[in-house]
């Protein structure tokens, strides 16, 4: 791809740089999580958010907590980084990277014929780097992938921010966009504001517009309208977690646009690597849902725009069940119903 976007999150000179994509569109900031308490807290108030990206800066999290560890044997130094790791899953309870990115590096080290406390403290860093890369090439894999799908489509709605910012690199929603365009075929895209912290309208159309992929930003409200009208031909949109029988959890607002794409006969794809699946649930009904502080919703900034006091309903998540999902794009493939036994299959 000829587009080389910034990396959300990066390790350069022995320090994790991220980009803290709660001050986009604005500013764009560096910062440097220096230690385990700060990166939950990068993690927490989203200054870095997407699901692959979380789990790749969990997994560095769990290097910032132990590298300066003063164990003595090797139980100790994997008592340390059990209690890390139940730390930074605390952070956020419903991307199914972050959990799935510890527990790989935990097994990492379980694993290890070593020790020595100096050599586990560098295989951490290099899980940790391994879970970036990997990531890269996986977002690579799901945008060829998902390119056919999408090859008749002259535009697009997407939901939230499923691109580059979301992930190691090239995203999971949007990798198929860039792709395409990366072989002159240019796609327009109509991303939705996604209420209420607008990483649609903050970060999403920020990416694309510094790509040079032709963007509208619409409100939510607004996509039933742009779909009667014929504007767009697919929606796509990534996801925090699927289970085994393709629900998809993702950020609040997705279950809307994927009732409204079956009424007006569009296809409605998820884009996602195998490690966000959680073949350990079922059903779209076991997925735990964060609900976030009410102040998201009642605050625009610092400015109020709800009576003091109200009753807020706010939710990070919703769940789409499989019946609107027309097919589920990975880095092994693309999944079609029978979800149950394709998921099984594949995953």
């Amino acid at each position: 791809m000829p587009y080389e976007p910034i990396a959300p999150i990066a390790w350069r000179d022995g320090q994790v740089e991220m980009i803290d994509q709660t001050r986009l569109p604005g500013e764009l900031v560096i910062i440097r999580p220096r230690t385990v308490e700060e990166m939950w807290d990068a993690i927490k108030k989203l200054k870095v958010r997407g699901a692959p990206a979380i789990g790749i800066a969990a997994a560095l999290g769990l290097y910032l907590a132990i590298k300066n560890s003063r164990a003595g044997d090797r139980a100790e130094f994997e008592a340390e980084l059990k209690q890390a790791a139940d730390y930074l899953a605390s952070s956020r309870p419903t991307a199914v990277n972050l959990f799935w990115a510890l527990k790989r590096v935990q097994q990492a080290v379980a694993a290890a014929t070593t020790s020595d406390v100096s050599s586990l403290k560098e295989l951490v860093l290099k899980e940790a780097l391994a879970i970036r890369d990997e990531d890269e090439a996986m977002c690579r894999a799901i945008g060829e992938n998902g390119a056919p799908l999408l090859q008749n489509a002259e535009a697009v709605l997407t939901h939230c921010n499923a691109g580059t910012l979301a992930t190691a690199r090239y995203g999971t929603a949007l990798a198929p966009i860039y792709y395409l365009a990366s072989r002159g075929k240019v796609l327009k895209v109509f991303a939705d504001e996604t209420r209420p912290l607008l990483q649609g309208a903050r970060l999403t159309a920020w990416e694309l517009q510094q790509a040079g992929i032709p963007v509208t930003l619409i409100t939510d409200n607004m996509a039933a309208a742009v779909m009667a009208r014929g504007w767009v031909q697919a929606v796509i949109v990534g996801a925090d977690r699927i289970t085994a029988n393709g629900d998809v959890a993702n950020k609040i607002g997705t279950y809307g646009v994927a009732i409204l794409a079956r009424e007006h006969g569009i296809p409605f794809y998820v884009a996602a690597p195998a490690s966000t699946f959680d073949l350990s649930l079922s059903s779209g009904d076991q997925i735990p849902i964060e609900e976030r502080d009410p102040a998201e919703v009642s605050h625009f900034g610092l400015r109020p725009t709800a009576p003091e006091g109200i009753n807020i309903f706010n939710p990070a998540f919703d769940v789409t069940p499989h019946r609107y999902v027309t097919a589920i794009i990975t880095e092994r493939g693309i999944i079609r119903p029978p979800y149950k036994q394709n998921i099984a299959r594949i995953i």
